[in-house]
């Protein structure tokens, strides 16, 4: 077993090794100066030292660590790895891009993610802990009473882990490239060596560590460069998420950095910031909205959060010290975004997703303040990919590998099934993100499209509708899946239907999935319910009875083959 991790490592080392030779595939994104920086490199070098050295004395050996790190998070330090694992490269880079290109339109974004979080805490975060087990697949497996049912949401999560996670590696490539001077490619390979570095050593345990420095860092990163963002562009800098507004309406005036601002020019830097003026209209920003909140209360990565803690208290406040710590960062990308637009006015695509470094290096911040940055925004994109990683290795191993196809394989077996999947879903990953379909907050709501479409509806109606069964779990689910990857397919092809201003564009596409997937559900249990065998309803029963703490539960055997058994 440690002759396999050792080849397996160092064929990792290899990889990364190589990368450094290849070219850019692709179209280079970059709209920042290039060129290897010193001063970031060793502030990037010494952060990614800490991740790897935290994996290291985090290092695991049995399932429970690895999957859910022993289930002894407290709440503090479970919503400050909510916040890590929520705050993406799409939440550190991609939000503020959205809105320096999209304004008001990307508001949608914000007030959808973190509507998100209010859901799975009326609706899913108690039940889902009080259930216990280690991952999302295997509760609704167990639910419904079918492997089935537990395949195909294992399946929806190593999707979901794969689309996410392309979205973080563009942005991990972005940053590291900026630093280093590497082409895109290279930078995203560099990247996929460190991840993979921590991550095969420590599984959720390190994971969780490194994800409360990480949102020390993030936050800090993010949070510390707007005082003199703002300073430098008129305001006072000492509440920067206040003094903003000022410069906005400076913006309306064409008041920007480069002097003032007239005719056309003016009308495409000001209109952004009007109702409607770009991105689309009410009824795609309702669609954004919605989606997205169903996405976050759907969310494999964010909902295993629940399985890491004490009990079903401590996960409750875990969310709301997670929803308060994300609420600093949130509160503040709209002021990167006004600063973009004061720094450079008219700045495309192109330059959107890396608003955040090339604002303070237009405003001429320095390297330390530019190289603490991009550190933030690393350990946003890696924290996450750590967390969609572990989520979508623990689907094959846990739910597929040691429940259906092994069940009596030992905890030394499917850690290294796990560890052996963590490496390849990595290399799937790096692979798409080599030329990613959109921008990074876009590529992240597709994956939210389909966990909205497909875990959510599942798991909602496992908690609260006693009638629903695993014939109409497998039909909303299957058609959830198949709805989502056709408006991706339509997306990428550019059809209409699936465009920005479509009806059922693949960033939003739940507004009308989500509910059908909800509607097929209800109906199929209610017309097969015949079908379920009085045993199968009972064990069903005896799960809905434990999800709400009512009389007449009864604990699973110690024998049984469970995560609790292991």
């Amino acid at each position: 077993m440690r002759q396999g991790m050792a080849i397996l490592g160092l064929a990792l080392v290899a990889v990364v090794l190589g990368a450094g030779q290849l070219l850019a595939a692709g179209e280079e994104i970059y709209q920042i100066e290039q060129g290897f920086k010193p001063i970031p490199a060793i502030i990037m070098l010494a952060t990614m030292g800490v991740y790897i050295g935290v994996g290291f004395l985090s290092k695991v050996s049995s399932t429970s660590g690895y999957w859910v790190a022993g289930q002894g998070i407290g709440k503090y330090g479970n919503g400050a790895a909510i916040a890590s694992d929520w705050m993406s490269a799409a939440s550190f880079m991609g939000v503020a891009g959205l809105l320096y290109l999209k304004g008001w339109f990307g508001l949608g974004y914000i007030i959808g993610w973190t509507g998100g979080y209010v859901l799975l805490l009326v609706l899913l975060a108690a039940q889902i802990r009080r259930f216990g087990k280690y991952t999302i697949p295997e509760f609704l497996g167990d639910r419904y009473d079918c492997h089935s049912v537990r395949l195909i949401a294992a399946a929806v999560t190593v999707i979901i882990a794969i689309t996410y996670s392309t979205a973080q590696f563009k942005g991990i490539g972005l940053i590291c490239g900026w630093i280093f001077g590497m082409s895109y490619t290279s930078s995203v390979f560099f990247a996929a060596g460190v991840v993979c570095a921590y991550m095969l050593i420590s599984g959720m345990t390190g994971v969780t560590r490194n994800q409360q420095i990480q949102y020390v860092v993030l936050i800090s990163a993010f949070l510390i460069p707007l005082w003199f963002l703002v300073k430098k562009a008129g305001g006072a800098g000492i509440l920067p998420q206040l003094e903003y507004g000022k410069i906005i309406s400076g913006l309306m005036e064409g008041k920007v950095a480069s002097g003032l601002l007239t005719g056309e020019e003016l009308a495409a830097a000001s209109k952004i910031y009007l109702p409607w003026g770009t991105g689309g209209n009410i009824y795609q920003f309702v669609a954004l909205v919605f989606t997205l909140m169903v996405g976050t209360a759907g969310l494999p990565h964010i909902m295993i959060r629940f399985y890491t803690v004490k009990n079903e208290d401590v996960a409750r406040k875990s969310v709301l010290w997670g929803l308060f710590f994300i609420g600093l960062l949130y509160w503040s990308s709209p002021v990167y975004a006004a600063m973009g637009k004061f720094w450079n006015p008219l700045g495309g695509k192109e330059v959107a997703d890396v608003i955040i470094l090339s604002a303070p290096e237009l405003a001429g911040l320095g390297q330390a303040f530019l190289g603490y940055l991009a550190a933030g925004a690393l350990a946003a994109g890696i924290s996450t990919v750590a967390g969609l990683l572990i989520a979508g290795a623990s689907a094959v191993a846990h739910d597929w590998y040691a429940t259906i196809f092994r069940p009596d394989s030992t905890d030394r077996q499917q850690l290294f099934v796990g560890r052996i999947f963590t490496a390849v879903l990595c290399g799937i990953v790096v692979i798409t993100a080599l030329n990613p379909p959109a921008l990074i907050a876009q590529i992240v709501a597709m994956a939210f499209a389909i966990a909205g479409n497909t875990i959510f509806p599942a798991c909602v109606l496992g908690v609260w509708y006693s009638k629903a069964n695993k014939y109409g779990a497998l039909a909303g689910m299957v058609f959830g899946l198949s709805m989502s990857l056709i408006a991706m397919g339509g997306w990428m092809l550019k059809s209409p239907f699936f465009s920005d201003s479509g009806i059922m564009p693949a960033t939003s596409s739940a507004l009308i999935v989500c509910p059908l997937a909800f509607l097929i559900n209800i109906l199929v249990s209610n017309i097969t319910a015949h079908k379920i065998s009085d045993e199968s309803a009972d064990r069903s029963d005896n799960i809905l009875r434990r999800l709400h703490n009512l009389p007449g539960a009864v604990t699973e055997a110690p024998n049984k083959k469970s995560a609790f058994g292991h």
